[in-house]
């Protein structure tokens, strides 16, 4: 049952790009985190998923959903420079710049997702439907 759980949370994470991110906590020498960091819950009616997104602008997010993948972008401005007189700035750890993250989800009614944007939170919850078992042609081999 573990093991099950963890494949269905790695496929909605998109965990194809695993290798490329490895270690980048550790590693990460520019102090910038791009990575959009992401709760996902499923419930009997629906998928829920909650994006952190500090610091960013409704109107500077993007939400699509096409063959079964949402897409969220969003796009954080620079911010105020915050050296001294001379340019000195001894340390900065916010990130700007665009940001894409892509999520997998069977079976959606489309037209009813919803997103609400609050207090750095981005909450989307994308309706199930059965509409996906309707779709299904089973062909016969002869």
């Amino acid at each position: 049952m573990a093991n099950e759980l963890q494949n269905r949370f790695n496929d909605f994470m998109n965990s194809d790009n695993f290798f490329s991110n490895f270690g980048r906590s550790f590693f990460n020498l520019d102090g910038h985190d791009t990575y959009m960091k992401t709760d996902v819950a499923e419930t009997p009616k629906d998928y829920q998923v909650n994006i952190d997104l500090p610091g960013v602008d409704k109107q500077d997010i993007q939400i699509d959903f096409k063959n079964n993948i949402l897409t969220v972008s969003a796009k954080r401005d620079s911010f105020s420079d915050q050296s001294d007189h001379e340019g000195n700035l001894i340390a900065s750890e916010r990130s700007y710049g665009r940001f894409t993250r892509q999520y997998q989800f069977p079976n959606v009614a489309r037209e009813k997702i919803a997103a609400k944007y609050e207090d750095g939170v981005l909450k989307i919850t994308l309706p199930k439907t059965d509409e996906e078992i309707a779709n299904n042609h089973h062909i016969e081999i002869q």
